[in-house]
């Protein structure tokens, strides 16, 4: 994986304005992963992907990551501190995350297998391109069951014979989405917060992509401001003023300031 320069991270930034989140990070990784096609990018598995997108974080504004969010109990505002690497499972902690999912030889999920009340199914985990097709899914239940029918590959009654994902009863479409969040944790990181306030625990879900993407969308309109004051100061061109250092900007930026 690459590291992105302020210009191509700025370009990632333009052309996800307009897409919805799944597409934002695929965005990102096809312009920190150059080697692999965006094809590929797109069948990775959920946590796989999400991986990749915390080192690209790490690699990009730092290790440290800072979670706000309101106590549901007293409603003080919490400020939680976190790593990358930390999220990763690198480092021992509470927050430790576990294996990763399995996956085959081309990076693709691999097919696992779930038996239970007599049924016994085959399916493999879901990618960024199963996301892609559900667009459009306002029913949480009805999106489950066709994301469930994306990665079916193979079910069989108690009887033995064949059975479609339509025909597949609730109790098994949940068993099936506990083992696919059970092998691949990182699709779905859960943190615990505690209020340093009043002591309650706040369950929290974190989403890589759309706590990447805020932040990549406070530090883009920064930037432009930045380029736009300096544009209008000394005539520059925008492609020169982003190739100063962020320190020869500010400099610049203080003296046009005075």
């Amino acid at each position: 994986m690459d590291s992105l320069g302020t210009v191509e991270l700025l370009g990632v930034w333009e052309r996800g304005l307009d897409q919805p989140p799944v597409q934002r990070a695929l965005e990102l990784l096809t312009a920190a992963c150059p080697e692999t096609s965006a094809e590929e990018l797109s069948r990775l598995g959920i946590g796989r992907r999400d991986r990749l997108l915390l080192e690209l974080r790490g690699c990009t504004f730092g290790d440290e990551l800072v979670l706000v969010a309101p106590c549901g109990e007293c409603g003080e505002r919490l400020e939680v501190e976190l790593g990358v690497s930390e999220l990763l499972g690198r480092e021992a902690g509470e927050r430790q995350i576990g294996k990763r999912e399995p996956t085959s030889d081309n990076g693709e999920p691999a097919a696992l297998t779930l038996a239970t009340d007599g049924w016994e199914v085959r399916f493999r985990l879901p990618h960024s391109q199963d996301l892609v097709d559900l667009a459009g899914s306002e029913d949480a239940d009805e999106a489950r069951r066709r994301l469930i029918a994306a990665c079916l590959i193979a079910a069989r009654r108690p009887s033995g014979k064949r059975a479609s994902a339509g025909s597949l009863p609730v109790a098994l479409l949940e068993a099936i989405s506990a083992r696919m969040a059970e092998a691949d944790p990182m699709a779905d990181v859960e943190l615990v917060l505690t209020c340093p306030a009043c002591g309650h625990a706040l369950p929290a879900t974190f989403d890589i992509v759309s706590f990447f993407w805020t932040e990549i969308d406070v530090w883009a309109r920064f930037l432009l401001r930045e380029v736009h004051l300096l544009a209008s100061a000394y005539g520059w061109h925008e492609c020169d003023i982003l190739a100063l250092g962020p320190r020869r900007r500010r400099a610049y930026l203080e003296m046009v300031a005075r």
